[in-house]
């Protein structure tokens, strides 16, 4: 008796449920010649009604009724063409949808109340989706920062034309600058003549700062990536850095990624670097060299410390080539020197211009190499008085420190700021002792390592797990040897994926 008494509420849904659809269906169809601004209520009005028997439908058409996966289909494909579009209540109709029509032909449109206007518009081609997508911006407020985030749901306001006037003319007295692209791009979508009298700007949530909406971001993100991401490991959400971040390796490709958010400063650093790196096949070859040095003694870590990073690694081995005589490579200043007008960029109130052409630098005349500057970089930092000097690749020149810290070297571009304020004293005489040693042990690769099988020598003692035990002979060959490959091998790899991208993997 249990089964057919559970088949009676059942029943009682799908008869609820056909009146409801019914009921629905003859709403919709009022509706349509209630607005009368639809091709589907135009069409309501000019045909005569047609008894629900004889209307031809694909039901009818095909004998059969559609499948509840066909009518989700449907349905997607009418959401996908739909937007959502908050109004105000005292809204012309008639004119929102005239400037709505100006992005696609309007199929369906229907208006309702809850906790607002609202307007849903059904546009004849998804193209007219993206349409109006290009001529809606990010809201704006006065206290308060909004949360970007583009769907198909809006807000519509009618344009105050006063404001508008007195705008322009406070923009007319404003000195002439150079607008930077993004907000180029916002003011051109916001010219067009699509706009009308309405303002259509995204719906959005607001948060207190840009920072904070940036830490909210990267939270997410960083979830998206733990949770989801094919191959990424490690995953750690720094949000509370100067510049907010997420950190995650790769396991497929071995890359370290930092992921930031509005971030310019950085683009411009990894431009730079990429200048830097295709000015001298030197320049690559010596940064990565120094890199695997440094990995192969752990003076570098994939996790955050006091340890020293890539970036300043690479940024002591740049301010080395800058003091050769003649210098291998430019300084920033003498970048800039050569920088057009569209080279230039201020960011946040930093400058953070340079030359972008690589043929308006003239090649250096150093021709030393790879084996000596090697042998003199880690003699120069072995001898270098970091407790006195900054070093800044902008002048190419040792400066007075300017605050107490074990290492500094200064930010290229925000240059109050010091890349290496994380490095504490017993790191960096890590860096110096080892400097020293390897500065030794290439002034003995010249001698005959005949003598002397049973340890490595010259640069393979230099990428041993000590170099202090290479001099004094440890019987590690083996092992060293296939240290050694291994990271030779990381190093091609990363030559690999890097080569458009030099030095963009900041640790």
């Amino acid at each position: 008796m249990a089964a057919p008494m559970g088949w009676v509420p059942v029943l009682l849904l799908q008869c609820r449920g056909w009146r409801f659809l019914r009921r629905a269906g003859a709403k919709l169809r009022d509706a349509e010649v209630r607005f009368n601004s639809t091709e589907a209520a135009a069409a309501a009005l000019s045909e005569p009604q047609v008894p629900d028997k004889e209307v031809a439908t694909d039901s009818t058409i095909s004998h059969r009724k559609k499948t509840f996966s066909e009518v989700l289909a449907e349905r997607q494909e009418e959401a996908q063409r739909t937007v959502l579009i908050n109004c105000p209540s005292s809204i012309n109709e008639k004119k929102m949808l005239k400037f709505l029509s100006s992005h696609g032909n309007i199929k369906n449109h229907f208006f309702y109340e809850t906790c607002g206007t609202y307007a849903v518009i059904e546009f004849s081609e998804k193209g007219s989706i993206a349409s109006l997508q290009n001529a809606t911006g990010i809201p704006e407020f006065v206290e308060e920062c909004p949360v970007p985030f583009k769907s198909r749901i809006f807000t519509l306001t009618p344009k105050d034309l006063r404001s508008q006037a007195s705008a322009l003319r406070s923009i007319s007295c404003h000195k002439q600058t150079p607008i930077p692209d993004g907000e180029l791009v916002k003011k051109l979508c916001s010219a067009d003549s699509k706009t009308g009298p309405f303002k259509i700007e995204y719906q959005t949530k607001r948060v207190p700062s840009q920072r904070i909406a940036t830490q909210r971001i990267l939270y997410v993100i960083g979830e998206f990536i733990d949770n989801f991401g094919p191959g990424c490991v490690n995953v750690q959400k720094i949000l509370n850095a100067r510049c907010p971040l997420v950190r995650f390796a790769h396991q497929p490709s071995g890359l370290q990624c930092d992921l930031t958010a509005n971030n310019r400063i950085a683009m411009r650093s990894s431009e730079l670097l990429y200048i830097y790196g295709n000015l001298d096949p030197r320049v690559k070859a010596l940064v990565f060299g120094v890199r695997c040095w440094a990995r192969a003694h752990n003076i570098t870590s994939s996790i955050p410390g006091s340890w020293i990073t890539n970036f300043s690694l690479t940024m002591m081995v740049l301010f080395f080539l800058q003091k050769r005589n003649p210098p291998i490579v430019p300084t920033l200043d003498q970048l800039k020197a050569l920088a057009d007008t569209e080279d230039k960029h201020v960011i946040e109130g930093f400058d953070c211009t340079f030359v972008s052409d690589l043929n308006k630098i003239k090649p250096t005349r150093n021709t030393e190499t790879l084996d000596d500057l090697l042998a003199d970089l880690f003699e120069f930092f072995g001898n270098f008085a970091f407790n006195k000097y900054s070093l800044n690749i902008r002048k190419g020149k040792e400066q007075n420190k300017p605050e107490a810290s074990s290492l500094h070297i200064q930010n290229p571009f925000e240059q109050n700021l010091n890349i290496s304020k994380n490095v504490n004293v017993k790191q960096l005489e890590k860096f110096v002792a080892l400097a020293r040693e390897s500065a030794w042990l290439l002034q003995q690769a010249g001698k005959d390592p005949s003598s002397s099988h049973s340890q490595p020598w010259g640069l393979a003692a230099l990428l041993s797990s000590s170099v202090t035990n290479a001099r004094r002979g440890t019987q590690q060959k083996g092992k060293t040897s296939e240290r050694i490959r291994g990271l030779l091998d990381s190093l091609k790899i990363s030559d690999i994926i890097q080569k458009r991208s030099f030095g963009t993997q900041v640790r």
